[in-house]
């Protein structure tokens, strides 16, 4: 990771989905996850998304509030690693005004199978990912095995 304590990595601070085995090759996912157009066709936490797939670009992003019924709020992160067909990931940098620095990973893995295997992490960082974790990472969890298991059906239901 990073020298500078504002990104500080701690691994009590992450969270991570559920591993989600989807029967289909993992490009076919790659394919899915990397069109941001898409995503409110399947996605129901991140019901909007819109970005060019390239690293230091921003991915706009319109998410499901799980702490409010019916709310959405509006994110903004940067697109930080593109590795196809295996990660996709953006973060959050910090900033004065909101020191809660984050990366998000997707992650698909191939099985033995022909098909894959899905999963996203959440690595709250800084001195104060703990807290965010203790605060949001029961809802991020929610968030993220929801959109593990609708990435899953969408996909399976492709063809």
């Amino acid at each position: 990771m990073s020298d500078d304590a504002r990104l500080a990595f701690d691994p009590e601070a992450v969270v991570c989905s559920e591993k989600v085995h989807i029967a289909a090759p993992r490009e076919k996912v790659w394919d899915v996850l990397v069109n941001f157009d898409c995503y409110r066709e399947w996605n129901p936490f991140c019901v909007e998304a819109k970005g060019i797939l390239a690293v230091g670009e921003p991915l706009t992003m319109k998410l499901k509030n799980y702490l409010i019924p019916g709310d959405y709020f509006d994110n903004v992160e940067t697109i930080c690693e593109v590795s196809p067909p295996h990660c996709i990931a953006w973060s959050a940098p910090w900033l004065d005004a909101w020191p809660y620095p984050a990366r998000r990973d997707q992650i698909i893995e191939a099985d033995e199978h022909g098909g894959c295997v899905y999963y996203s992490t959440d690595a709250f960082l800084g001195p104060y990912g703990i807290h965010v974790m203790r605060f949001a990472g029961p809802w991020v969890k929610r968030a993220f095995d929801d959109t593990a298991y609708a990435l899953k059906a969408f996909v399976e239901g492709l063809d």
